[in-house]
């Protein structure tokens, strides 16, 4: 199994597991709006004993505008 190492946006410093490591780009779900991210380089450590192969995704854009208050109350 590989592993997808995200960088930038709000999901920067994530390791998720990555079920094809020749994939070129992620979609994935965060609040209630969906982030790409797009591979940046070659897998690392993909041989037999260095531990799990590794790609590095770069967030590329959000669905919709990405506010870290927009769940909050702000009644009051």
């Amino acid at each position: 199994m590989a592993l997808a190492r995200l960088h930038g946006g709000p999901l920067d410093g994530q390791i998720i597991p990555l079920d094809d490591e020749t994939r070129d780009s992620l979609i994935l779900p965060y609040s209630e709006t969906q982030l790409r991210y797009r591979r940046e380089g070659d897998a690392s450590n993909t041989g037999a004993h260095d531990g799990p192969t590794q790609v590095a995704f770069r967030f590329i854009e959000s669905e919709d505008d990405i506010s870290p208050n927009a769940n909050q109350n702000h009644d009051g």
